[in-house]
């Protein structure tokens, strides 16, 4: 599955259809569309509304073309809409005479006092370093503090009211009519919200939130796939609950394993992993770090965040500060090509273990291209994210596909898309010295197994070939 925005490959979404139907019509079956809607912030990330299409992008039949030919996956931001949408500015100009004052957590209502104690604060898993709010002033001059997770665009819904989930229902039974075949629920875990807990992923409210979500789109076809970064616990807990999850932990798990040559945490990963999942190694997002406590000592992870900036191509600790317009401690600001310093010999095995692992992989569009640090774009708005969102023209994506390592990924990509023995099982050999590994799936008559050395980066993929019955090497 690609991820990409709708104006990244091409200017808009008649571009990428020309694009990927010219270009990775083999190597990929499904796109992520990230956010196309009107929104005032965060890349599409701030939605005004879900019943239209940023006009800059096209419209609901560009989608419902590649919906032919790839199955897509949209984003629903269950935690939050836009300030700037309708709703929230009825709100502002009415008050509690709105139609939708009940979208929204007023603070006054929320807290006993009206406002949490420095202990309830405490509490909170926040990603500001106070109290998640914004202030508001009404049309009438009175002020309130209204819940706000994210970016002061993005204000929070309350989904414990009637309208709240009226809205939810509605949004997601209309985007399963425009061609979703999964819906991602981005920043689910924050959505419910209580006193005197930490208001990240709170049971058993956020499987009720979970399974109403199911139930909307059970007579649709269309899956769920709640989008978090934390503990791996938390994805397994998921897992058990039938839904697929994100294994956010390999691209950490194999940056350490091919810094250092080590086998150990990346092979104890794969034997528990989730097995309905989606991989990543690039997201539009940087490279997580939280996801990997505990599957990595703290020294562990430390020392790769470290290797990252040391070994990583034109990638500095200061992107991922303030002074780029990023607070979040949790990620890192780089594609995934640079993290390995621009080495397309480590590049392409990162990706063999990532199609050799349990799941779907997903490939962002700077990844699929084995894109470097977009520095000019990077300093142009001095967002941190920007690093790795670099825009690919036509004529630049003709030049690209043409490299001989995005040639070799994209026939590791058919590979993966085509070979029934990763409709099988997966066996990890456990017995191997520290710096190598062995993957091996089996489906009836097929087998593939990946060997790699993780200090010097060579690997092969071998595979019974389904006319002749023999052993055959991917030629690589």
């Amino acid at each position: 599955m690609l991820i990409t925005y709708a104006d990244s490959l091409g200017k808009n979404l008649k571009d990428l259809q020309f694009i990927v139907n010219k270009y990775f019509k083999n190597v990929i079956g499904g796109i992520h569309i990230l956010p196309f809607y009107p929104s005032s912030a965060d890349r599409g990330f701030s939605p005004m509304t879900y019943k239209k299409i940023d006009s800059s992008f096209g419209d609901w039949d560009d989608i419902l073309k590649l919906s032919k030919d790839y199955y897509l996956m949209y984003d629903f931001m269950i935690n939050h809409i836009s300030r700037s949408s309708k709703y929230f500015q009825d709100f502002i100009d009415k008050g509690n005479n709105s139609k939708y004052n009940d979208l929204f957590i007023k603070y006054s209502d929320f807290w006993d006092n009206g406002f949490p104690t420095e202990k309830q604060i405490d509490l909170i898993y926040k990603r500001k370093p106070r109290a998640p709010y914004v202030d508001i002033t009404f049309k009438n001059k009175t002020n309130e503090k209204i819940w706000c997770t994210f970016n002061k665009e993005q204000i929070d819904l309350d989904v414990s009211k009637p309208l709240t989930l009226e809205f939810i229902k509605d949004n997601l039974e209309f985007l399963s009519n425009k061609g979703a075949s999964i819906i991602r629920l981005d920043a689910f875990a924050y959505a419910v919200k209580k006193q005197n807990t930490n208001c990240f992923f709170i049971e058993p409210e956020i499987w009720e939130l979970l399974n109403y979500c199911r139930k909307i789109l059970d007579n649709k076809n269309v899956e769920i796939l709640p989008e978090i970064h934390e503990h791996y616990s938390i994805q397994k807990k998921i897992e058990k609950n039938n839904y697929y999850v994100y294994d956010f932990q390999l691209p950490m798990l194999i940056l350490h394993a091919l810094y250092n040559g080590t086998n150990k945490r990346l092979l104890n990963w794969l034997n528990i992993c989730p097995k309905k999942q989606f991989t990543t190694l690039d997201t539009h997002d940087g490279i997580g770090v939280v996801d990997v406590k505990d599957l990595m000592t703290d020294e562990e992870i430390e020392n790769t965040r470290e290797q990252l900036y040391s070994k990583g191509a034109n990638v500095k600790k200061i992107y991922s500060t303030e002074a780029y317009n990023n607070l979040d401690i949790y990620q890192i600001n780089c594609t995934y090509y640079s993290a390995l310093g621009d080495d397309d010999q480590a590049y392409l095995l990162a990706r063999a273990i990532q199609f050799f692992a349990p799941g779907i992989p997903q490939v962002y569009y700077v990844g699929l291209l084995a894109g470097s640090n977009d520095i000019e774009l990077l300093e142009k708005t001095k967002q941190g994210r920007d690093i790795n969102r670099h825009y690919y023209d036509i004529d630049e994506i003709d030049k690209e596909v043409k490299r001989p390592i995005v040639k070799k990924l994209f026939q590791l990509m058919e590979f993966r898309n085509n070979y029934k023995a990763f409709n099988g099982v997966i066996e990890v050999n456990n017995n191997l010295k520290e710096h190598l590994i062995e993957i091996k799936w089996t489906k009836d008559d097929k087998c593939t197994i990946l060997n790699a050395n993780l200090k010097n980066h060579t690997f092969t993929v071998n595979y019974i070939d389904k006319v002749t019955k023999n052993w055959k090497q991917l030629d690589l």
